[in-house]
């Protein structure tokens, strides 16, 4: 069996664990993106992950297991880093217009990169800058740990839309950072995701803006 084979079945098998269903092309096109990330990962230190069958599931699968929780038009990921969870949810979504956020001149020249040799000039554009430079309102907002949710509402929650829902990727169930949400936000819920293969916790917050009530206390 060849390498990329293995990787297919790889990913295959968590998204039919994740109960998700992608075409060929693709599951061809989310291969191709790790392809390209190792290749520059090499020179660029872009992530820890050196192995390209755990970049499948710590990369790929650990994204794509919000999919079911992105809902709108457009979608910002800040601090995208090597492109996660963007890249893969735009590939999964061809409808979706993201912008990936990031400061950091090395990873923003690979997710121009990316962009091109994937295909998604049309419908991604990459922000080189900080989160409290970007302008504009967002149905979806994705922001994968770079920061506490009161630290990250504070740097981007002007890019949340009205109706629009903060997808925050967690690891631990983060009790402090929901008892300190900052006034303006609610949290609307926070579930428990199980992502196939990988041995640690992962939880996701939505919070959408608040507008009279305060914010709810959940607790695990």
């Amino acid at each position: 069996m060849s390498n990329r084979e293995a990787l297919r079945q790889r990913l295959r098998a968590g998204l039919t664990t994740l109960k998700l269903e992608l075409d060929d092309p693709t599951v061809e096109q989310q291969l191709d993106y790790v392809d390209l990330l190792l290749r520059w990962n090499a020179a660029y230190n872009l992530t820890a992950v050196r192995d390209a069958g755990e970049m499948v599931t710590r990369h790929l699968l650990d994204s794509l297991a919000i999919l079911a929780y992105v809902k709108g038009k457009t979608l910002a990921d800040l601090g995208t880093g090597a492109g996660i969870p963007g890249i893969p949810l735009a590939l999964a979504r061809p409808e979706l217009q993201v912008h990936l956020v990031d400061s950091n001149g090395k990873k923003a020249r690979f997710l121009r990169e990316a962009v091109r040799q994937l295909k998604l000039a049309d419908r991604v554009r990459v922000d080189e800058c900080r989160v409290e430079a970007v302008v504009g309102e967002f149905d979806c907002i994705t922001a994968r740990a770079f920061a506490t949710l009161a630290d990250m509402l504070a740097w981007g929650g002007h890019l949340l839309g009205a109706e629009g829902r903060w997808l925050a990727l967690k690891g631990r169930f983060p009790q402090d950072e929901l008892d300190n949400l900052p006034p303006g936000f609610k949290i609307e819920a926070v579930h428990r995701l199980e992502v196939p293969g990988l041995d640690a916790e992962r939880h996701l917050v939505i919070i959408k803006r608040s507008f009279a009530e305060p914010s709810a206390r959940i607790l695990p």
